[in-house]
């Protein structure tokens, strides 16, 4: 079903739509609809390419994460490995995680486990994420792009890293539901 169907199978209705802002990156896309409750309304959308989120699990029990600075927030964060290629269509998520992780760690992963999906923003955005669980690492060069300079690596054991979620620094959101997720598969 595709994703209007969707809408109109819930009692939406889409009058029109334009598009509002573009770049490589992101897209904001404005809908006149027609709620089920027959209310007429305005949805802003951002539309941007899907994305992978890795949790790097060395075979000693290590995780690496990445910190850079995040400026639409103003701080420097730690998160799992993450991106997008924005200048390729239809790449497979496996080959967007296994690039990804060596861009940004110089990690090399054996094993690229897919555990599953979300949406990051739902309420917003239409971005669609892929959560990898990486194993079999092995450690090269990284392969930052021009934007990405500012990014390091640190490696921590598991329970470091669940010390960092439980007092509060670990802010990502999208890193801290791919961890709930893979911990709730019980991978890790």
């Amino acid at each position: 079903m595709s994703i209007e169907d969707a809408r109109r199978a819930a009692g939406f209705q889409t009058v029109s739509t334009r598009l509002a802002y573009s770049n490589p990156w992101t897209a904001l896309r404005e809908d006149i609809i027609i709620h089920p409750n027959g209310k007429k309304g305005l949805y802003g959308i951002v539309e941007r390419g899907e994305f992978v989120v890795i949790l790097p699990m060395h075979a000693d029990g290590r995780v690496t994460l990445i910190q850079q600075f995040r400026y639409p927030v103003g701080e420097r964060l730690l998160e799992l490995p993450m991106g997008m290629w924005e200048t390729k269509e239809n790449v497979d998520p496996v080959e967007l995680a296994l690039g990804e992780l060596r861009e940004e760690t110089g990690l090399r992963a054996g094993e690229m486990i897919h555990v599953g999906t979300m949406y990051q923003g739902a309420g917003y955005s239409n971005q669609k994420g892929h959560v990898f669980l990486a194993r079999n690492l092995t450690r090269g060069e990284t392969e930052l792009e021009d934007t990405e300079q500012d990014i390091t690596t640190q490696d921590m054991t598991l329970g470091e890293f669940e010390n960092l979620i439980a007092r509060g620094e670990l802010k990502c959101m999208v890193s801290l539901a791919a961890f709930a997720l893979i911990r709730a598969k019980g991978l890790i």
